[in-house]
């Protein structure tokens, strides 16, 4: 067992929700541990996000799904500004390829004013290819979203939790919960690597937040894993799309998307197929067929570009209506659930809206005057000021002019800074996400083994 002093609170999940909580609670006097299965953050759902920031125009009216959407937005874009996280207002188009859908729009517009957006517009076939010229035949028109943008969305979750830790947090990858005992005072987390005692337990694991909170003897949700499956298409295919395009959503979400990346590519997806295992995050035949199938009606000329990269994740689909923000004060523990995948937008305002349930429990939670300043993150996005075209910074160190993976421009100085970060990387996807490298079109074919022996050094070094 742990025999240190017990943790304040412990918060589950090292996603977007858990760190932006782990975050928020460790700006107090509190003491927090976040905890996370998996060697990394950002390992779970988060890390295969459709990298959207919603406004969210098409949010339930009246859902805390859409007050929180809504308030997130405006936290996180100031919240990119000041850690410099690459984020881009694309706008985003709404097409109809039916009389249907067609319809289907200014019930969606008058959604998204009940939601306190007021900037869509109903536009005609040609208002569309206008926009969008090089869509397919058959559009019938659209709704424009200006506010619709695209972001890094690798680097958000790793801010919050490298923000965690700065300001005190202690971070245990590679802790999965085993056992649950609540005492009278606190409670006890019994994982692989041994017990953590805290006061209060913050459940935030996703996918697996329905087993946690089973655990403290509730039944109330119900997850399981929702593939999406993804296709990336290369850079020089960023012409086509300058906008997100979206679907008219559907029962199981908002259907399969064409849309610009931070890093500059263009992405199509995802798939929506409902499974049971929540570790197969595998591609299939059955999946590329689809995204072809669906690729070449929205966007033809797409399909004659390279796809550089294509992938899965899995999304905690659950049997909810809104998100489950709850507090459980004779247990002293509290789950941010059913997130969907807009949590990305929400996760600062979810961490918020926790807070303040718990201050109605009675916990004295009021932020530290002396706070350190937001992590600055590392520019990855396209439309950034990358290292390699930094003169100024160069002239400073030359190690930021030296290319290690020419595909995406990423130098050595990166790899290093992000080898000595506050949370580096523990393995060769963590460094990906954290730099771009071996991410182009060649998949570290050139520039695998050089990525490779610098990690390594790198993890020697630590």
């Amino acid at each position: 067992m742990n025999m240190t002093r017990p943790y304040d609170f412990a918060v589950i999940g090292a996603g977007v929700i858990g760190s932006a909580i782990a975050r928020q609670l460790a700006g107090t006097s509190n003491t927090v541990v976040l905890l996370d299965a998996r060697e990394d953050v950002c390992e779970g759902t988060s890390k295969a996000n459709t990298a959207i920031l919603h406004t969210g125009f098409d949010a339930s009216p009246g859902t805390l799904e859409s007050q929180l959407v809504r308030e997130g937005y405006f936290l996180t874009e100031d919240y990119c500004e000041k850690t410099g996280i690459g984020l881009k207002k694309s706008g985003a188009v709404l097409v109809a390829w039916d009389e249907e859908e067609l319809a289907a729009l200014p019930s969606l517009q008058e959604k998204a004013e009940k939601n306190g957006y007021n900037k869509t517009e109903i536009i005609d076939t040609d208002g569309v290819y206008e926009l969008l010229p090089h869509l397919g035949d058959g559009v019938k028109g659209g709704l424009t979203v200006p506010d619709e943008s695209i972001i890094d969305a690798w680097s958000l979750p790793l801010a919050f939790a490298t923000d965690a830790v700065n300001r005190g947090a202690t971070l245990l990858l590679e802790h999965e919960i085993t056992m649950v005992t609540v005492g009278e005072n606190t409670t006890i987390l019994g994982t692989n690597r041994g017990d953590i005692e805290a006061r209060w337990v913050i459940n935030a694991a996703g996918l697996g937040g329905d087993h946690l909170d089973r655990r403290f003897g509730y039944d109330r949700i119900h997850v399981h894993p929702r593939k999406g499956e993804l296709f990336v298409f290369d850079k020089l295919s960023a012409e086509l799309v300058d906008k997100i395009v979206l679907a008219v959503p559907s029962s199981k979400g908002k259907g399969v998307l064409v849309s610009p990346t931070a890093f500059g590519n263009v992405m199509l997806g995802p798939t929506a197929d409902d499974g049971e295992d929540r570790t197969d995050t595998s591609t299939t035949e059955e999946g590329f067929d689809f995204l072809i199938q669906k690729g070449s009606h929205i966007f033809p000329q797409l399909l004659d570009e390279e796809v550089t990269a294509s992938y899965a994740g899995l999304r905690a689909a659950h049997d909810l209506s809104d998100y489950l923000i709850e507090v459980d004060g004779d247990q002293r523990y509290a789950i941010a659930g059913a997130i969907r995948s807009t949590g990305l937008t929400s996760a600062m305002a979810v961490a918020q809206y926790l807070i303040d349930l718990l201050k109605d429990a009675g916990l004295t939670l009021e932020e530290r005057s002396n706070l350190p300043e937001p992590p600055k993150m590392a520019p990855l996005g396209q439309h950034q000021v990358r290292p390699y075209a930094d003169a100024e910074l160069i002239d400073k160190d030359p190690a930021y002019g030296e290319i290690v993976c020419f595909c995406e421009r990423v130098t050595r100085g990166e790899i290093r800074d992000a080898m000595n970060s506050v949370i580096p990387p523990t393995t060769i996807n963590g460094l990906r996400r954290r730099t771009r490298a071996m991410n182009g079109r060649c998949q570290g074919f050139f520039c695998g083994a050089e990525v490779a022996a610098q990690f390594a050094a790198g993890k020697k070094g630590n």
